[in-house]
């Protein structure tokens, strides 16, 4: 059973970058043909997909948010990483990682995190 959990803080304060960790358990993430999804969503409105980490190790970013989002892997914790940079009060939500065998396709998202919630200090 794959299980993901994000975790990070819960409070950024604004301009600041904001670094959430997503850990794998119960398969490797350099194993098979999987994408490795951050997704967020915003109080009251629908999800958001930033970005996604490939088995190969190829990463892919939504256009939108490309210029202030990286993501990275740990191998040897089976863990990967987003940073959001220069984050203002829009960037409050709720962040998931999730893997898929595919990446902008919600559909294809087999295992889910359970969320964690980061709120932004103006």
């Amino acid at each position: 059973q794959v299980q993901l959990q994000e975790s990070g803080p819960g409070l950024v304060k604004s301009s600041q970058t904001l670094s959430l960790t997503c850990t794998v358990s119960g398969g490797s993430i350099t194993s098979g043909y999987y994408f490795y999804n951050w997704i967020r969503q915003p109080p009251g409105k629908g999800l958001e997909w930033m970005g996604a980490s490939a088995s190969s190790g190829s990463t892919y970013y939504n256009p939108s948010l490309k210029s202030r989002t990286s993501i990275s892997r740990d191998t040897s914790k089976n863990q990967f990483t987003l940073q959001l940079s220069s984050v203002t009060p829009e960037d409050a939500a709720v962040y998931y990682c999730a893997r898929g065998t595919g990446y902008n396709d919600y559909t294809k998202y087999d295992y889910w995190g359970q969320g964690t919630q980061v709120a932004v200090s103006s």
